[in-house]
């Protein structure tokens, strides 16, 4: 009997390693945790990585989901008004400053969108003031109101928003409203919710987990969309990190108030926001009736230059790591980033300190106290190597910072709701704005400047000093983080 629970005890690890060893898409780090878990806690390690190794939404989700610029080939083939809205590669000699071209081919390489001029941003000065702002714009709508949330709270911001689109919905507007499926799934079971439905708001879950068993055996329960798109009749989208929630943020209010950053933006890049809200709600419902781009896009004079990009499983793989290290790679003078869950791998990691040598000044900007612990201790196995280089580290002492921002050179911002760790840049659907234009970026770098006078610098004889078992602790969970 021990025998053959011997032998079925090699095979099964050694089935499971050789399948990480076949596999082309892992980096050489995440090889190695993943056959370092194995070795160590054999069954336990099968089974999590039978779990979390494999990055898939199971063979039902994969056959709807698909790469944002094959489905918009598919189902608008010819539509005119749909290649106006991607733009053109030739936009990129004409638009954009020599300097920065190659981020934006990189960019426009992830779905397909190349910039577009004319378009105009507003900071909005905080948490209150895009509530705001977003119930203005909404009750102004005379067409259509589509919204994304990865979470979505029942508190005064999230039933003042459900409400706006109730009214919108029953004066007529086309009002569609989705939510990922484990972030907002409390909301969906509220009366809410139905009221929204009972009103008329076309409703949608975005990788549902009505079934969690089903999910968990043949898919990934953390595959989940994280964005957060607002578009109002085609003409004005926000673009950030927020949430449809309050500062407050009740499901983890012991780390509140959450400190977030959005812009109000117009003109011709609203378009493609809203073909990546289609690409979503058309995958998720099967609507194929839906036509995102119902007004023609509308140029503000003296505006700048942006392009959206979405990122997400079904994406290329890397895409959003590889953005931010060509962002990285391109800054002449100085760079900096917010962002409140840091674990970068090797491509970002490399990047950041090969910038700071060649004398960019490079700042992070990370919360001091996180809401997972360990991606606390991850990031801070990296603060002796970034200080070493020369970086830069500020912890935010306000309550959580939540602001995903990069800014360099006061031209370029890349703003919305991709962090700095692996799981947005390989499990979640994220939605950023990368932008060139010079008002924008100085009004971001004054709220990240505001971020810093509330923070703590790190120093390198600070992190020295820290005990060996909070260094072996925090390298523990560095190690242990492309698995977790």
């Amino acid at each position: 009997m021990s025998t053959t629970l011997l032998v079925l005890h090699g095979v099964l690890v050694l089935a499971v390693s050789m399948r990480v060893l076949l596999r082309d898409d892992l980096s050489p780090d995440k090889r190695m945790a993943w056959l370092m878990v194995l070795t160590l806690l054999p069954y336990v390690g099968v089974v999590i990585y039978y779990l979390l190794g494999e990055i898939s939404l199971g063979r039902r989700l994969t056959g709807r989901h698909q790469p944002v610029a094959t489905f918009m080939r598919q189902h608008w083939p010819d539509h005119a008004a749909v290649r106006h809205v991607l733009g053109k590669p030739e936009n990129i000699g004409a638009l954009v400053r020599p300097q920065w071209q190659g981020v934006f081919r990189y960019a426009a390489s992830v779905n397909g969108f190349y910039p577009l001029a004319g378009c105009r941003a507003e900071l909005m000065a905080d948490n209150h003031d895009t509530r705001e702002r977003m119930l203005a714009d909404m009750d102004a709508a005379e067409r259509e109101i589509n919204v994304l949330y990865y979470i979505w709270l029942g508190d005064d911001m999230g039933t003042d928003i459900a409400h706006a689109l109730i009214r919108a919905a029953r004066r007529g507007v086309v009002c569609r409203a989705m939510v990922d499926g484990l972030g907002s799934r409390a909301l969906t079971r509220t009366a809410l919710w139905r009221s929204m439905q009972d009103a008329g708001v076309h409703l949608a879950v975005a990788l549902p987990i009505n079934n969690p068993v089903k999910v968990i055996l043949t898919s990934r329960i953390d595959i989940r969309n994280h964005r957060k798109i607002t578009v109002i009749d085609g003409r004005v989208t926000y673009v950030g990190s927020q949430n449809c929630a309050d500062a407050a943020f009740l499901v983890k209010a012991r780390y509140a108030p959450w400190v977030d950053i959005m812009v109000r933006v117009e003109g011709p890049a609203v378009a493609q926001m809203q073909l990546l809200f289609a690409s979503d709600w058309v995958q998720a419902t099967g609507d194929d009736d839906f036509n995102p781009l119902t007004q023609a896009a509308v140029v503000q004079p003296g505006g700048f230059v942006a392009q959206m990009v979405g990122d997400g499983p079904t994406e290329r793989r890397r895409s959003t790591p590889q953005l931010f290290a060509t962002l990285i790679a391109n800054a002449q003078r100085e760079l900096t980033i917010s962002t409140p869950y840091f674990v970068p791998d090797a491509t970002v990691m490399e990047a950041l300190c090969a910038a700071a040598f060649r004398g960019v000044t490079v700042t992070l900007i990370f919360p001091k106290r996180n809401d997972s612990w360990i991606v606390a201790a991850a990031s801070r196995s990296t603060y002796h190597r970034l200080l070493k280089a020369g970086v830069v580290i500020h912890e935010f002492r306000g309550g959580l910072l939540h602001a995903k921002t990069l800014t360099t050179d006061g031209d370029i911002t890349l703003i919305g709701s991709s962090n700095i760790d692996l799981r947005s840049f390989d499990l979640n659907y994220e939605n950023n704005m990368l932008l060139q234009d010079q008002a924008t970026t100085a009004a971001i770098q004054a709220r990240q400047q505001h971020y810093m006078e509330q923070a703590d610098r790190v120093t390198l004889e600070q992190v020295t000093q820290w005990p060996w078992w909070r260094r072996i602790w925090n390298n523990v969970m560095a190690t242990l983080s492309p698995v977790l």
